[in-house]
């Protein structure tokens, strides 16, 4: 979602937002021991217990994924949490916010088809990480991956979505030493699954000044040196004062269909094919020949992933200095902010006339990008690349949450009250 925090005058960038809400957010669970009654000392964690905490986070995200391709409530088979009991189990507050998030699930399944997409099936499966015992509490990392195969409702979708996902369990042991689910919390910087029902939280907006910090520099020493832009000017000190170049850019419709505006996809000179390749090539496995901002506190790595395709594609660095919104540039060093920040991003785009805006979402395509403000707070949280279209609905792929192939009729089913801007590049 969000990208990382650059400095305390602008809100962190992102994207694949934000620090996130969870999503199922377990109620603690308190002990309800009568007096006298038999504790045990602190439980230990041994392998088969471990192996059960695995299973139980599968069942969990397994059920998720199921409420998205199967029936209704009614038509479901029993949860597969229901088969855990004894020695490691759910706590009645997760069991209900569990539930709660099945339900929800089951809505947005609807609300997709009504808007033409289907699942015919999916899959989860979950690795356990690392198990910190403290006490009478665990945590414990998993990590999830799900993929959904579209049902050929319009004939030529993608053959699959999927994400990769983290997400930190806390078990809590009750007196006779059995352990309880009690706490499934995000464990990256955003939450931006399709099986996700929380909405992402934003920080607040940023101030539209910039102040160079202590770390800014210019841009790559393989790229020339450029003095500072007519956004920039230095004083007799010899500091540098930004100016605001900090344009709005208009908000997208999100109604289906869009109204007619087909891309050309030659007018630019830009490769949209490699800009989608570089994506669906990266959207998990990271090219480590930049840096990955994507984990608790780095602020999360979308915009950074979105600006590395286009760069595939085309785009051209500006060299300058790292906090000039009218330059952009980004390799293993350095990158300016407006590469690796989300609102950053939308003032270069803007301000080197790049993109241009598109009235709605529908009438994206290959290449193009989408931002979202889940709160609509003026500040924008996420950003995601167009990787392919299908009979006019949009495919995204972006980081935090890693996903590929998700279509924006999706991201609209999960987020109906955000404000969307499409970009057209």
């Amino acid at each position: 979602m969000k990208s990382r925090r650059i400095s305390r005058t602008r809100r962190r960038a992102t994207i694949f937002g934000a620090a996130t809400a969870s999503v199922i957010a377990g109620v603690a669970m308190l002990p309800n021991w009568s007096a006298g009654a038999a504790v045990t000392d602190d439980p230990t964690v041994d392998a088969k217990t471990k192996a059960t905490f695995q299973r139980l986070a599968d069942a969990v995200f397994t059920d998720r994924t199921e409420a998205l391709v199967g029936g209704g409530r009614k038509d479901r088979n029993k949860p597969r949490t229901d088969g855990f009991s004894g020695d490691v189990r759910l706590s009645s507050g997760t069991a209900r916010s569990q539930d709660a998030a099945l339900s929800k699930l089951d809505r947005r399944r609807g609300e997709l088809a009504k808007l033409g997409e289907k699942y015919s099936k999916g899959s989860t499966t979950v690795t356990l990480g690392a198990t910190n015992v403290k006490g009478r509490k665990a945590k414990a990392v998993v990590t999830e991956t799900t993929t959904l195969t579209y049902q050929k409702v319009r004939g030529s979708e993608p053959g699959t979505t999927g994400f990769q996902a983290r997400h930190e369990l806390t078990f809590t042991a009750d007196r006779r030493g059995d352990w309880q689910l009690t706490g499934i919390t995000p464990a990256d910087e955003d939450n931006l699954a399709v099986n996700q029902t929380a909405t992402p939280e934003s920080v607040p907006a940023p101030t539209p000044s910039a102040v160079p910090s202590a770390s800014a520099s210019t841009a790559p020493s393989t790229a020339p040196s450029a003095a500072p832009s007519a956004s920039a000017s230095a004083s007799a000190s010899g500091s540098v004062k930004v100016s605001t170049t900090t344009p709005a850019a208009p908000k997208a419709a999100t109604s289906f269909p869009g109204p007619a505006n087909p891309k050309d996809f030659t007018a630019s000179g830009l490769d949209y094919k490699a800009m989608a390749d570089y994506a669906k090539r990266y959207w998990s496995d990271y090219n480590p020949a930049y840096p990955n901002f994507n984990g608790a506190g780095a602020g999360g790595d979308c915009t950074n992933f979105v600006s590395q395709a286009l760069k595939e594609g085309g785009w051209k660095h500006v060299p300058g200095y790292v906090y000039d919104y009218t330059r952009w540039f980004g390799n293993a060093e350095i990158q300016s902010h407006s590469f690796i920040g989300v609102n950053e991003w939308s003032w270069f785009a803007q301000n080197s006339k790049r993109t241009t805006s598109l009235a709605n979402v529908y009438q994206m395509d290959v290449g193009d990008v989408l931002q979202v403000d889940f709160d609509k707070d003026g500040s924008k949280d996420h950003t995601m690349i167009v990787t392919s279209r299908s009979k006019g609905v949009p495919y995204l792929t972006y980081h935090s949450t890693n996903t590929y192939s998700r279509s924006v009729s999706s991201i609209i089913a999960s987020y109906p009250n955000a404000s969307y801007y499409a970009y057209r590049t």
